[in-house]
């Protein structure tokens, strides 16, 4: 591994009364130093600014929780980042905040820059750490959690791996609580038969849960990028990756795909139109013998008055997403050669993201 995206949730920085866990921090920088010390850049995605907030200042009940989280996360914040830069400052690396929303990645020029400003960032002195800007953050402009942030960027950087760290020791097979349940050591990029297996609960102090991890996990498998879930509070967690000794879940990446492929993946632009297709035609796209691009013969239905260059969902004839892909042209075009053998493909198999 080269360059990896490590995440860490609120519930590992967090003692059981909500005040920061310094031993925990600590020993996080401590591993974040030795990864470093062998040459692999990191980007650390990290929770925690609302929940060291939340004990310095007591709110009106009257308050509504988002404007809360705004108050508590802008005053956690600065006690987080200099929590960082001091426990940083002792091997001699300074931190490099950066606060993102979703719409800092609605576009492809946005995305371009972003990256951009990872790769400056990634010098040898310094370490990004980044969080969500739940200061401006409302409803619309947030993400799920600081998971799917992570994910977003471990896929913007090409990153050799996103590791999450929750609370809990990876994905059981059961419900943790359960003396019989264990840990699944490896989960496949389309494998979803655990998620019935997960309990739809969230942190105590996060917005996330299991749930979202697991979604998160195997969307940066499928992109490319080897994921692990693993416990933050343990020692050494990081370092038992690189070692063989891990003791959490890793998702299987798939081959890598293209920075464009990825960007669809992730990007939370609007869908302008639905393109339905028939069985062929999804037989065709997901076959691992050949690649294909989205023809015109295999389309039964349209939907949106998209135009060239639009993003648009990929669904059967029932109505099921199965991807989404940038248009080569628009509506009436589409319409024209709809079920038409010989015409230009709607989708290029360059523009196209399967689930």
């Amino acid at each position: 591994m080269k360059r990896i995206v490590v995440k860490v949730g609120t519930n590992v920085l967090s003692q059981d009364n909500g005040l920061l866990d310094i031993t925990t921090i600590s020993h996080l920088v401590d591993q974040i130093v030795q990864l470093k010390t062998e040459g692999i850049e990191v980007i650390l995605v990290s929770s925690g600014a609302v929940g060291a907030g939340r004990p310095m200042l007591k709110l009106s009940k009257n308050i509504n929780k988002v404007v809360k989280r705004q108050v508590y996360s802008s005053i956690g914040q600065i006690k987080l980042m200099n929590t960082y830069s001091q426990l940083f400052q002792n091997y001699g690396l300074f931190c490099g905040q950066v606060l993102a929303t979703k719409e800092d990645f609605r576009d492809r020029g946005h995305y371009v820059n972003m990256r951009n400003c990872f790769q400056a960032l990634l010098q040898d002195k310094i370490v990004p750490i980044v969080n969500e800007n739940d200061v401006v953050s409302v409803s619309e402009l947030m993400f799920t959690d600081n998971d799917e942030l992570a994910g977003l960027i471990a896929s913007m950087i090409n990153a050799d791996a996103l590791i999450i760290l929750s609370n809990i020791d990876g994905v059981f097979d059961g419900h943790p609580d359960k003396a019989d349940s264990q840990v699944v050591r490896k989960i496949e990029a389309d494998d979803k038969t655990l998620l019935d297996a997960i309990a739809p609960t969230k942190s105590s102090f996060g917005r996330g849960g299991m749930n979202t991890k697991f979604r998160i996990a195997q969307k940066a498998a499928k992109v490319g990028i080897n994921t692990y879930i693993g416990n933050g509070k343990k020692a050494n967690t990081l370092l038992s990756i690189l070692n063989g000794t891990f003791e959490g879940t890793q998702f299987v990446a798939r081959k890598t795909v293209s920075n464009m492929k990825k960007w669809i993946a992730y990007n939370n632009l609007e869908r302008k139109g639905a393109i339905y297709i028939n069985k062929g035609a999804v037989d065709a796209l997901k076959s691992t013998k050949q690649i294909s691009s989205l023809l015109p013969i295999g389309v039964v239905k349209l939907k949106g008055e998209f135009k060239k260059g639009d993003l648009v969902e990929i669904l059967n004839e029932n109505g099921k997403a199965i991807g989404l892909g940038i248009t080569q042209y628009g509506f009436d075009r589409a319409e024209n050669y709809l079920g038409k053998k010989g015409k230009k493909a709607l989708v290029h198999y360059d523009y196209l993201f399967l689930h």
